[in-house]
């Protein structure tokens, strides 16, 4: 089994930062893909970027420019810094990894933290 936890979520100003963590644990043999996706209240998860175990990075384009996303493949952990943060980033913020494990391949997702961000 791999396990995400994710950390970093908080209440925070209008055009304050956060840093999300999220790291990957368990029976892991190797992780490709890692990401984050978010969802707000009485809306539909939405991307909202990802980074490939070389480096490769995508990113909504909402977020693009408030938002970067790096990993630590050593540490299987990947991070979301948040800066300019507004009231519409409101969401609770989940990490996903794509990777295999002792029992096979499988996408993981963490149980998400929670961001606030008031006006």
């Amino acid at each position: 089994q791999v396990r995400l936890v994710e950390s970093g979520g908080g209440l925070v100003q209008a055009g304050g930062s956060l840093r999300l963590s999220c790291a990957a644990s368990g029976s892991i043999r190797s992780i490709n893909n890692m990401g984050w996706y978010r969802q707000a209240p009485g809306k539909q998860r939405e991307f909202v970027a990802m980074i490939t175990v070389g480096g490769t990075m995508e990113s909504a384009d909402s977020v693009k420019d408030r938002f970067t996303i790096s990993r630590d493949n050593a540490e299987n952990t990947v991070y979301l810094q948040m800066n300019s943060l507004k009231p519409e980033d409101t969401a609770v913020y989940y990490c996903y990894a794509d990777g295999l494990s002792t029992t096979g391949r499988g996408h993981y997702w963490g149980q998400g933290t929670q961001v606030t961000v008031s006006s």
